[in-house]
């Protein structure tokens, strides 16, 4: 165990702590209480956590939230493996993808929102216009038109990253195992089933829990395209959110919907986890 290291972090882990742990400590404390304009409050248990879990609101948003997270896993994950796959391993053309595909993720998300928005606009989006002439009515007020719009947006945004963790974890595996496999006569689909697809493993792994946790948490990008319609089709849980603490000001409902957020994250994370790590705690053995 290198000390020194651990010593050197020490003062970087106790700011990320305390960073982390103070307002989720406020959290819990409107979570646990009412407040009467702000400054006066009142204990009242887990009453907010009953209220929210009997909400069709919360159970709505949580349903779309999921879901959509889910949709984005479907797209992203396999798009990302498939393009790592393809690309040059060497030379200008591999850097020059590598550059090309780091240009989405360093796209602030807010800005994100406002391109995809102007996108679509009636009469003036490139990609209104462009169903316009195949003869298709780009509709932002058809539920299935603004998620696949989202889902688009986010893979546009985010596949990039599935992408990069895909090519560094080819990148890695050992010359040997496919010298083995063309001495052997083993077929693409062959090689890509029993020495690249386990190889990536952890990597994959990884990309889900990374692409789950965003897509799950998503709200800046979706709010600026829809505002969460049309109807409350696409108002996920951090729109729910959001708009109990921030617009209501319901601080005690917020922060029971806020707790009961993390404990969603935070399970769906530890279980991805644990597949991540296995049982003896070194990701070596994968």
């Amino acid at each position: 165990m290198n000390r020194t290291a651990y010593t050197l972090l020490t003062p970087a882990l106790l700011v990320m702590t305390a960073c982390g742990l103070l307002p989720m400590g406020f959290v819990f404390f409107y979570a646990l209480h009412d407040t009467f304009m702000g400054n006066s409050f009142v204990w009242i248990g887990l009453d907010w956590f009953v209220e929210v879990l009997a909400s069709p609101d919360f159970h709505g948003a949580a349903a779309r939230s999921l879901g959509f997270a889910l949709l984005l896993l479907l797209i992203e994950v396999p798009l990302g493996l498939f393009i790592a796959l393809r690309m040059p391993t060497r030379g200008f053309l591999s850097a020059l993808y590598i550059v090309l595909l780091a240009i989405p993720l360093l796209t602030p998300s807010i800005v994100v929102g406002y391109l995809w928005k102007i996108l679509v606009a009636p009469k003036a989006g490139l990609l209104f216009e462009a169903a316009a002439a195949i003869g298709i009515q780009y509709d932002m007020n058809n539920p299935v038109v603004v998620w696949l719009t989202l889902a688009l947006m986010d893979a546009w945004h985010w596949t990039s990253l599935i992408v990069l963790l895909c090519f560094a974890g080819l990148r890695a595996i050992p010359e040997d195992y496919y010298r083995a496999a063309r001495i052997d006569g083993a077929s693409r689909w062959a090689v890509f089933r029993h020495i690249q697809l386990p190889k990536l493993r952890m990597v994959l792994l990884i990309g889900i829990l990374l692409r789950f946790m965003d897509g799950f948490m998503i709200y800046s990008e979706a709010y600026v395209v829809t505002r969460g319609g049309p109807g409350v089709a696409t108002t996920f849980l951090s729109h729910e959110l959001v708009q109990t603490a921030l617009i209501q000001f319901d601080l005690g409902q917020g922060g029971a919907l806020a707790v009961i957020y993390f404990a969603i994250i935070a399970t769906f994370s530890l279980i991805l986890f644990r597949l991540i790590m296995p049982k003896g705690g070194s990701g070596a053995a994968l």
